[in-house]
């Protein structure tokens, strides 16, 4: 039978003891980390959300104690109460390091079963096993300051906002279905059969009515949930720090919101965060980087060489040049890490982001090896060198594609994969930029019609109102996105407050008067009644938290994730359902066979 707590009550977290509380009095709860018996001397560690302390229990013991001592495993769930004592011997590594608790009375609260991994942050346990068993991998230090130091973003980011006239305001989670996004989880309506709400993708309307409603300035910790497949960075379900904003424009917005970094980063990281942040127009970042949330730790920057190339006779080159072109990086000083058996690993790596192949020029110190400076002239040779800056020791590595986005996506993530594999990315190191001046729009091919680049409520670039719809491909939106360290960790936008002008975007969009009524009416007859000029954006809380810990993946900042089949490995859901609920929600399951 396990004891209980009754009649003592805990003095301090496991972790917090100090040397001055020497030759005090105290009770410690947790849980047992591991137990040292060495007969007549008994050591437990004792580890709590804070740290650990140590038990101690010696041959002035009570016998009856020692041995209850010696009865306990590991992440049993203990209450000790002792002396605040100095050790004889001090473990440097911990920061209770020169006390223990040297032991009067202990209680076991409840016993475990052997873990099915060390709960310790030297674990060799993969994923599936930690996931499966989440509860106990919460239990580990550094779970556990993960999940702290997200609660002090989120403290920080209620205050900072707070202390600039911002106010918290929940919208709901059940909201109507709209397009122009990722999937939307839908919910059906037990008393209106065969309608649905949906669960939000972002507080998006609902902040834009705010504004229309006069609070000015809104921010909430919102939970948000899209249906799209994950990556590293995604979820299914995730949360935002959301604000919005009125009577601003785009410097407002960018202005509070580096403060909220600057901040961020000093209470939480200690690291000064000079501001203001760099900005750079989207087309910039593209060319140079390869990608609209660039990584600027490093260099290796993209070089356009269709230019000097304009008249090669070189099927690749030329057949690219058609409609698209030739870019190229040069990877300074890794031809002795990058053999040719390298380089065709990263062939394929390419190819995953559908570019038809990687040419190379190979400059290692004895000898010179191509895929393609011998279809070239000596001069288109030449001048390729001179643009990359080629010398001994580097490697040009070359895509060609009738499509800009295939070169741009390949050599953008080609050049990420390089610095990750020839350790160019320096560590604790936090650059931002803000990228505007992004498209509006974009073309899809599979739904044949210009889509919103961002969503359709974003303000087109005044300089472009006049192309809305007469030449949608050529507008600018007045938009900007947050980057840190290659990761887009938040965005926004300035808004359309103009019925009219909304009702254009609507029609660029390919929705007649009628659809865009059935699908946003609550919001364009609300825009009828005067909205302020308005803009904000939202931040990706679990990212921002991923990136300032420097972890690989926001799995390991979130409690309680989802895997890649959106799936929890843990409680095993999603689930099926009893038919009973089914048929009060009025749905009947078909599955294809």
């Amino acid at each position: 039978m396990n004891e209980t707590m009754q009649g003592l009550r805990r003095t301090k977290y496991c972790g917090l003891f100090t040397t001055e509380d020497i030759g005090k009095e105290a009770v410690a709860c947790g849980w047992v980390q591991r137990i040292r018996d060495k007969g007549m001397l008994v050591f437990v560690d004792l580890r709590d959300r804070t740290g650990i302390l140590q038990l101690a229990f010696d041959d002035a013991t009570e016998k009856a104690l020692r041995e209850k001592a010696q009865t306990v495993r590991s992440e049993y769930v203990l209450m000790a109460k002792g002396i605040i004592r100095r050790r004889e011997s001090v473990n440097h590594d911990i920061p209770t390091g020169e006390i223990e608790l040297y032991v009067q009375e202990l209680r076991i609260l409840n016993q475990s079963l052997t873990p099915p991994f060390e709960i310790s942050d030297r674990t060799k346990a993969n994923d599936e096993i930690r996931l499966r068993y989440r509860y106990l991998d919460l239990r580990r230090g550094e779970m556990q300051h993960a999940l702290m130091m997200r609660h002090k973003i989120v403290k920080t980011a209620r205050d900072y906002f707070d202390e600039n006239g911002f106010l918290e305001i929940e919208t709901p989670c059940l909201i109507k279905s709209t397009p122009e996004g990722a999937r939307d989880y839908l919910v059906p309506s037990r008393v209106k059969p065969g309608s649905f709400f949906a669960l939000p993708q972002s507080p998006q309307l609902y902040k834009q009515l705010l504004m229309l409603s006069g609070y000015d300035r809104y921010m909430q910790i919102a939970r948000c949930f899209r249906d799209e497949d994950l990556r590293a960075d995604r979820q299914p379900e995730f949360t935002q720090i959301d604000l919005e904003m009125s009577f601003i424009d785009e410097d407002d917005v960018m202005t509070v919101n580096e403060g909220f970094m600057k901040r961020a980063f000093k209470e939480i990281l200690d690291v000064d965060i000079p501001t203001p942040f760099l900005r750079m127009p989207y087309q910039e970042a593209m060319d140079r980087f390869g990608s609209d949330k660039p990584d600027t730790r490093f260099g290796m920057e993209l070089q356009d060489l269709s230019g000097m190339l304009k008249d090669c006779t070189f099927k690749v080159f030329a057949g690219a040049l058609e409609t698209g072109s030739v870019r190229a990086i040069n990877a300074k000083g890794a031809a002795d890490k990058l053999t040719r058996k390298e380089i065709d690993k990263l062939v394929d790596f390419v190819k995953t982001y559908r570019a038809k192949g990687l040419a190379f020029t190979r400059l290692t110190k004895d000898a010179e090896s191509s895929s393609y400076e011998k279809f070239l002239t000596e001069e288109e040779k030449q001048n390729i060198r001179t643009k990359m800056d080629a010398q001994p020791g580097d490697v040009i590595l070359i895509v060609a594609d009738p499509s800009n986005q295939v070169v741009y996506d390949s050599l953008g993530a080609l050049r990420c994969e390089l610095a990750k594999r020839l350790d160019l990315i320096p560590k604790g190191v936090y650059n931002f930029l803000w990228v505007t001046e992004f498209p509006l729009f974009e073309y899809s091919e599979e739904e044949n019609r210009y889509v919103a680049k961002h969503h359709p409520f974003t303000h087109p670039a005044l300089s472009d109102l006049d192309k809305l719809e007469s030449d949608p491909g050529n507008c600018h939106a007045r938009a900007y996105d947050m980057v840190l360290n290659g990761c887009e960790v938040g965005g926004g936008s300035i808004r359309i407050n103009d019925p009219e002008l909304q009702a254009q975007m609507f029609r660029a969009l390919g929705f007649d008067n009628e659809s865009a009524q059935a699908k946003f009416g609550f919001l364009i007859d609300a825009f009828q009644y005067g909205a302020p000029p308005h803009g904000g954006m939202a931040y990706g809380l679990d990212r921002l938290v991923m990136l300032m810990l420097e972890k690989d993946s926001i799995r390991d900042v979130i409690a309680f994730p989802k895997v890649q089949n959106s799936s929890e490995l843990m409680t095993q859901c999603p689930a099926e359902v009893e038919e009973k609920s089914l048929q009060e929600l009025h749905i009947k399951v078909d599955l294809a066979e």
